[in-house]
């Protein structure tokens, strides 16, 4: 024991987070040799211009801390791209600030705006690092759930009634994700409609998190919350280059919004990880202004490395919820005759070889979730393909 600690030396209002379920599946995937579908990382490289220019400005020299908020190259880029296809007009110098990646940005944001006791909303399942984060600033989150809608073929949505019920005197913030991680969904325009309506009637903040923004699939378009009237002053946007141009390690990524927003972030950034680097930096700012035809070719083969992944988990018995974005799809476990998603997904590395997350470890109500299993197609076809037979030998009839 340590001196002057319990047994638990841990911060009370973290202990309830240990190892993220995504390192627990891929752990179990490298262990039993097992195709990892669990953890949302690609297995082949972006475009090869980003990785030379990244390989250029190291050997260039370009090795040391670059600005607090980024480089304004990128910064500009960052700007002139969502001016591009959004049509909203930010500073780069004041607007814009680089992060280590998207998840640095959601925490830099939420302990810069929320304190104690403020409650935040968030869409249930979510990405878990927000409710971590939540809790290190002392907030309180209080959850919308979404849920399949049979009318439209298993697409997740949310009641706005529930919405509008969950904002109290105490609320400050409202988290959105769209595309949304796990579901799949992409928010429309009346269910941003719904999102807006809450946040100027109750004064509140919006974060959005659209790391996903162009994996979009069957025609389905992202919306910006901040393009909805009387939004823009009350938005900050998180983005990153990890998705969008396969390079999930470099942790690059962006806040975007007004300058109080904005300002708020970077001065709890400041202290965190101060800044990211900067020739990663530079390589992006590039890509962001020169692969627009790679990205559309990317999610064109996402797209059909969905319908593929979808047909084989089909094909084993899963029931399967088709996503309109993003690199993961939810099946019903209950088709296979199981109802708890984490005793099936700790099991599947064993008894089939392939890794899978557990969707009831992302929801406040774990009961929501019970019956749902993730996995992710960003993969090889073959990859995806020996997935799918281990599983049909493992289930299928």
């Amino acid at each position: 024991m340590l001196p002057g600690v319990d047994d638990e030396p841990l911060v009370t209002r973290m202990r309830p987070f240990g190892e993220t379920i995504f390192a627990e599946m891929s752990r179990l995937a490298a262990e039993t040799g097992s195709v990892n579908l669990g953890q949302g990382f690609p297995d082949t490289d972006g475009p090869s211009s980003l990785l030379e220019a990244a390989a250029r400005h190291i050997r260039e020299g370009v090795n040391q801390y670059p600005p607090g908020p980024g480089r304004p190259e990128l910064r500009s880029a960052v700007a002139d791209d969502r001016k591009r296809r959004y049509g909203i007009d930010l500073d780069p110098d004041t607007e814009v600030y680089i992060t280590v990646g998207a998840t640095g940005g959601i925490a830099s944001a939420v302990l810069g705006l929320i304190e104690a006791g403020d409650e935040v909303v968030v869409f249930e399942p979510m990405y878990d690092s927000y409710a971590a984060v939540i809790a290190l600033a002392g907030g309180v989150r209080r959850s919308v759930t979404l849920r399949p809608d049979a009318g439209a073929g298993g697409r997740f949505t949310f009641d706005p009634a529930e919405l509008r019920a969950a904002v109290g005197p105490r609320t400050r913030m409202i988290i959105v994700n769209t595309p949304h991680n796990p579901t799949g969904t992409v928010f429309t325009r009346d269910e941003l409609a719904a999102v807006a309506e809450v946040c100027r009637d109750n004064d509140l903040i919006a974060l959005t998190d659209e790391v996903y923004e162009h994996l979009l699939f069957d025609g389905a378009e992202h919306h910006p919350l901040a393009t909805l009237p009387g939004m823009a002053e009350r938005t900050l946007a998180v983005s990153s280059v990890g998705k969008t141009f396969s390079v999930t390690a470099w942790k690059t990524g962006w806040v975007m919004g007004p300058e109080p927003l904005v300002r708020a972030a970077r001065t709890v950034n400041q202290f965190l990880t101060f800044t990211a680097n900067g020739a990663l930096q530079l390589a992006v700012a590039d890509a962001l202004r020169g692969e627009g035809a790679w990205v559309q070719r990317q999610r064109d083969a996402l797209q059909a490395k969905r319908d593929r992944l979808c047909a084989g988990l089909r094909s084993a018995g899963l029931e399967v919820l088709r996503p309109q974005g993003t690199y993961f799809v939810i099946t019903d476990i209950r088709a296979l005759g199981y109802s708890d998603g984490i005793e099936l997904a700790r099991s599947l590395p064993r008894t089939a070889g392939v890794a899978a997350v557990p969707a009831q470890v992302l929801y406040d109500n774990p009961e929501e979730g019970r019956h749902l299993v993730r996995f992710a197609f960003c993969k090889r076809d073959d990859v995806l393909d020996t997935a799918v037979e281990r599983l049909v030998a493992a289930f299928g009839s």
